[in-house]
């Protein structure tokens, strides 16, 4: 037994340094890769459902984390050599700050002088729209699921199902409106309308970032905006893109934009980097992105409900 355990202790010692060698061997190939002269291009990787902020290397790798996201903006913002940012999406959407602060270091890059083109692959649905409306072009493959502009809120009703268990859960709370969206209650008329007046306020905002990004009358996006997807061809046709191409025929257009002459330097950011993140990929599920499943922006009921917890 006491073998077994040292021989276990030593093949993990051993794996664990083959991973950090590759991790240290893909880290100095993209400081490689950012060497050298020429006019750059920053390409920013938004893949995956959008959140507020970088859940850790244990956490979920199939998400597009606004605080990476933004520093990488930053970064490209700050670096003289690079000339423009082209923005390689393919998300479904996910949280409304996370979509707006993202948006905001985009304006910061523009305003900056640089231009930023978004290039939409497999998907680039509601959240990943928003941000999209923030670049000067958008080019879209043509079989690009885009669109779903709108808000959702679910908020899942269990009372049904804890009365037939015997299941009683007693809310304590400071107000009336503390606890609204708890599960083992009912929504009354006066909480639906505060979460309405939620939905409501957050799609204007979104009505707006679609009509400045794309230079539209408001009452033509909420025409627009009903949550419907769009095909890149379908979205091209109603002016929600500009062009349509693949992502070779983004890069070039975004060379043209910012006026470089010859073939530019891709810098890549913001997506894994060597195998120690993708050592950690393998333990994640990967189906919480479905190219089918547009869940659109989202406002998460638990989120606003704060239990009172006793510390011992």
């Amino acid at each position: 037994m006491r073998r077994k355990v040292i021989t276990g202790i030593i093949i993990g010692v051993l794996l664990l340094s083959l991973v950090a060698a590759f991790a240290f061997k893909g880290d100095d190939a993209d400081k490689a890769a950012k060497e050298g002269a020429g006019e750059k291009i920053a390409v920013i990787h938004i893949e995956g459902t959008i959140v507020s902020s970088d859940p850790g290397a244990f956490g979920s790798t199939s998400v597009a984390a606004a605080d990476r996201i933004v520093a990488n903006l930053k970064e490209a913002r700050e670096d003289p050599e690079i000339k423009a940012v082209l923005l390689k999406l393919n998300t479904g959407g996910g949280s409304v700050v996370g979509s707006d602060e993202i948006g905001r270091e985009i304006e910061r890059v523009k305003k900056s002088g640089k231009k930023v083109t978004a290039y939409m692959g497999e998907m680039a649905a509601s959240g990943g729209y928003w941000i999209s409306c923030k670049a000067d072009r958008i080019i879209a493959n043509p079989g690009t699921l885009t669109g779903s502009i709108g808000v959702i809120l679910s908020i899942t009703q269990l009372q049904e199902l804890y009365d037939k268990l015997g299941v009683k859960i007693t809310n304590f709370t400071t107000g009336p409106y503390k606890d609204m969206g708890a599960s083992n209650k009912p929504l009354s008329p006066e909480e639906q309308q505060i979460f309405q007046s939620l939905i409501d306020d957050s799609y204007q905002d979104f009505i707006n970032v679609v009509a400045q990004g794309r230079h539209m009358d408001p009452a033509r996006v909420r025409e627009l905006a009903d949550g419907r997807i769009y095909t890149g061809k379908q979205a091209q046709a109603v002016g929600l893109v500009d062009e349509l191409g693949d992502y070779t025929e983004a890069v070039q257009i975004t060379a043209k934009l910012a006026n470089i002459k010859g073939e530019p330097e891709l810098v890549e950011m913001g997506r894994p980097k060597g195998l120690w993140e993708e050592f950690f990929r393998g333990f994640q599920s990967k189906g919480n992105i479905l190219p089918l499943s547009l869940e659109g922006l989202q406002l998460r009921p638990e989120q606003l409900l704060l239990p009172l917890r006793s510390e011992n």
